[in-house]
């Protein structure tokens, strides 16, 4: 039989790894996400574990296995739910009851404030949910949400088929938290109150992330509308031939360079900015939304505050893209001029080369000329004293003998001369 393969039932179990809490309404949840400040997706994950053993060991639950990215527990009252992300960490406690003052602080005691200020992150969010039944007065519902929530951002809507229904503001209270309300109607599942409760978390979570992408874009437009005038100043001299071409392409190139410095530097942030976004987007659409009262859903709460800031990121990642593309489009338009400047002023060596060859060539033909005839005058005086004594017992003159020996010897130092040149090529 075909052996498994050694990840399967790994891969298999960590599709049930987070499984929704069960609650009962009344109920209340209280949430925490931590993330390291810098470069967060790197962090000591060891420190994250320190810090779950210590809520852990004062509540004398058992510790997670090493290497485990999620655990449940049992801490006092609470259900405790702990999870390690890529770039955070959330614990989740869920206990029984509500206080009778909606949103009461007290009921973050599952987290001593000691224990949260060690934390090896800072928080992200701070979630505070109650769950009460859902009244047969829906009057009811309509009093308690204005009464406990900013009515200019509130978002209220019925879930799940009309399971539920959910309110917020998006408005951090005086003691730290985010507030959510969600009154069950009676008989809801206990499963389906943990999937919506997870999932107000989970929205709020993934929107405080996505949106860290838009202080780090607007600290990127900041940058790029200084490198935009010089990008365009340099672009729009390139056709200008009074400009030196290889120093504009040596400032161009910085520019490029201080450009794909902040790309790099940004990319991670962009990207998960996106994929946070998406998980947003998501959660909300998987609630199933239909309008309450007349209230703006979270659905389009989402639209109107939170999409802006995603278009504001995206247009940032856009446009330091197209910067990037603009400044490396100009760098090949200056360096394919400046690679035709210099064939020229090779064009230009060349001939100058051409010409000094041609004028050493004709200064070689005269000097060979002249060689000839030096050679030509020594050979023939010194034939001349050689022969002299013959010519006088033959009666010749002198200047006979030399007439006789001149186009004698010019033409042997001539023929000898071109031998050797010959004899060179």
């Amino acid at each position: 039989m075909t052996q498994d393969h050694p990840l399967r039932y790994t891969l298999v179990n960590e599709l049930h790894a987070r499984p929704f809490p069960a609650l009962e309404a009344p109920c209340h949840a209280l949430y925490f996400a931590f993330k390291e400040p810098v470069d967060a997706h790197n962090r000591d994950r060891a420190k994250d574990r320190e810090h779950l053993l210590a809520l852990l060991d004062r509540n004398g639950a058992a510790h997670p296995p090493e290497g485990a990215t999620h655990h449940a527990a049992k801490i006092g009252r609470f259900d405790l739910k702990w999870e390690s992300h890529t770039e955070f960490v959330t614990y989740s406690a869920f206990g029984p009851g509500i206080a009778a003052r909606a949103f009461d602080p007290g009921e973050g005691a599952a987290f001593p404030a000691d224990w949260i200020a060690k934390a090896p992150g800072k928080i992200i969010a701070a979630i505070l949910i109650r769950v009460e039944p859902l009244p047969d007065d829906l009057g009811e519902v309509k009093t308690k949400v204005e009464d406990w929530f900013v009515a200019e951002s509130l978002a209220c809507s019925w879930v799940l088929d009309e399971a539920a229904i959910i309110a917020g503001d998006f408005q951090i209270d005086p003691a730290g938290f985010m507030r959510f309300a969600v009154f069950a109607r009676p008989g809801t599942g206990e499963r389906r109150i943990g999937r919506i409760v997870q999932r107000l978390s989970e929205i709020e979570t993934y929107r405080a992330m996505s949106m860290l992408g838009l202080g780090r874009a607007r600290q990127l437009g900041a940058k790029l509308n200084a490198l935009d005038p010089q990008l365009s100043d340099l672009v729009t001299t390139i056709s200008d031939k009074d400009r030196d071409a290889e120093e504009t392409l040596h400032k161009l190139l910085n520019i490029s360079a201080d450009l794909e410095s902040l790309a790099v530097t940004h990319s991670f942030r962009f990207g998960a900015t996106g994929a946070y976004e998406a998980l947003v987007n998501q959660r909300v659409n998987v609630l199933r939304e239909t309008r309450f009262n007349g209230r703006q859903t979270f659905g389009e709460f989402m639209m109107r505050r939170y999409d802006p800031a995603m278009r504001t990121v995206k247009s940032a990642e856009r446009r330091i893209e197209q910067m990037a593309e603009r400044a490396e489009r100009a760098g090949e338009l200056l360096r394919t001029r400046v690679d035709v400047e210099r064939q020229a002023q090779n064009q230009k060596l060349l001939e100058s080369m051409d010409r000094r060859a041609d004028l050493a060539l004709r200064l070689q033909h005269t000097v060979e000329g002249l060689s000839v005839v030096a050679i030509s005058y020594y050979a023939v005086s010194l034939f001349t004293y050689l022969l002299l004594p013959f010519a006088e017992m033959l009666h010749w003159p002198k200047s006979a003998l030399t007439a006789v020996l001149v186009p004698l010897v010019a033409g042997s130092v001539w023929l000898m001369v071109r031998r050797i040149r010959k004899s060179f090529h």
